[in-house]
Formats: structure tokens, C-alpha cells, sequence
């Protein structure tokens, strides 16, 4: 009926994928932390030349 579907009777066969789906989360986790990082420090950036221009046109 399913055939498509296969689950080992040695659960050992398992070990592999859950060492790569470990791997890929850690790897996105990371990969977003990094991001998230980034953009804060482009923030910041944008929010000085932002007040310096501001600064500047003031009279």
C-alpha cells in the first residue's frame, strides 16, 4: 500500500540523518545569528549618518 514509505527495523539506520539535521539546524542557527547581527550593526551605521546629517542642516 505505502510502499514508498521506509522505516528500518534497525533503528541505528536513524543515527546518520539525525547527525545531519543536528548539523543543518546548528548551521541556520548560526547562519541567522550572524544576520541578525549584521543588520544591527548596519543599523547603527545608518542611524549616525543619519544624526550627522541632520546635525549638518540645522541652522
Amino acid at each position: 500500500m505505502m510502499e514508498f514509505l521506509y522505516f528500518p527495523e534497525d533503528k541505528s539506520e536513524y543515527i546518520p540523518a539525525v547527525i545531519s539535521l543536528l548539523f543543518f539546524v546548528v548551521a541556520a542557527a548560526i547562519t541567522m545569528i550572524f544576520i541578525i547581527k549584521s543588520s544591527q550593526k548596519e543599523e547603527k551605521k545608518t542611524d549616525q549618518s543619519y544624526e550627522e546629517e541632520k546635525q549638518n542642516h540645522d541652522y
